[in-house]
């Protein structure tokens, strides 16, 4: 099934004492659209990965997105050292997380701990999947993208490496 709606924008939410945290209307309807079992009623279920190379934020897929990235680790060979260490970072340092009816999730305690998501949480919408950030290592990873940017030749458009793959056949 083709992605309707993707996860877009930033929007900063308090983490209560519990790990309550709201997630942003908009990725609801995004966790929602991606939960084959959700109907109108229904608490949805997501997917969040704390196990990612950047290892700065947890990242957020919904159902439809975890197998999607499921079905390609599946087709590296069976036991290969690469399947198992991507099975690991991906399902194993993982967890299912629900939409409670007022609109939140809990976080875990390690998790929160693990990533410094003590008082709140930065939601930052990536297209396919979403991220949950502690507000200043946010902020922190931004200014290497400005910077990045920033070094760019001069009257560089990141924007221009999309064109570049097309002219390339890449999608």
């Amino acid at each position: 099934m083709p992605v309707l709606r993707r996860f877009r924008g930033e929007s900063v939410h308090k983490v209560d004492q519990k790990g309550r945290v709201s997630v942003p209307a908009p990725f609801r309807r995004v966790i929602e659209e991606g939960d084959p079992d959700w109907t109108e009623g229904l608490n949805p279920t997501f997917v969040l990965i704390y196990g990612m190379p950047s290892g700065h934020c947890l990242e957020g897929y919904t159902l439809e997105g975890a197998a999607r990235l499921d079905e390609k680790v599946a087709r590296l060979p069976a036991f290969s050292r690469e399947r198992r260490a991507l099975e690991r970072l991906l399902n194993t340092q993982s967890v299912y997380a629900q939409v409670d009816e007022n609109g939140r999730i809990v976080l875990p305690q390690r998790l929160r701990e693990m990533f410094g998501l003590t008082d709140e949480a930065l939601f930052a919408g990536m297209g396919e999947h979403f991220q949950v950030w502690a507000p200043k290592a946010y902020q922190d990873d931004m200014a290497g993208i400005d910077a990045w940017r920033e070094g760019l030749d001069e009257g560089g458009d990141p924007f221009a490496l999309l064109d570049a793959m097309d002219r390339e056949g890449r999608s």
